[in-house]
């Protein structure tokens, strides 16, 4: 991927991609790091590693089987590490690998937004909730 010119932000439409294929690889890697139980599995490991039964009582309504593929997705995409230790039962802890980290400190700057934004966009929603409700459809979907 090209980086953008000097003094352009970075954003979907201008970034200039080098090859064919380099869209689709990339919207493959937002896919997983964008996912509502990525996300909030990340911000938890950013604290330290974490059983898997912590995780699951931490992030609620993920059932066990998408905890399961959403910690094993993040293993393969090498963002945590699973770690077995040889105790009887069996321990097994997650932690962030040095790329996690490094997402986990981009995507706190979202969650610094949402804390600060979450009330206005309540708002927001409730009065277009309102006018919507006081306003005739558009069959175009245009207002």
């Amino acid at each position: 991927m090209n980086t953008p010119q000097e003094g352009t932000p970075m954003s979907p439409r201008n970034n200039q991609l080098t090859r064919k294929d380099a869209c689709p690889a990339v919207r493959e890697v937002l896919n997983r790091v964008g996912d509502k139980w990525s996300v909030q599995i990340v911000a938890l490991l950013g604290d330290g590693a974490m059983r898997f039964s912590e995780l699951r009582r931490a992030i609620e309504g993920i059932s066990q089987r998408m905890l399961t593929l959403t910690l094993r997705g993040l293993e393969r995409d090498g963002l945590v590490t699973r770690t077995v230790f040889p105790e009887i039962p069996p321990r097994v802890e997650y932690r962030l690998t040095a790329r996690g980290q490094s997402l986990n400190e981009a995507t706190c700057a979202m969650w610094l937004w949402v804390d600060a934004n979450a009330d206005a966009v309540e708002r927001s929603r409730r009065e277009y909730d309102e006018t919507a409700r006081h306003t005739p459809a558009d069959p175009a979907g245009i207002a």
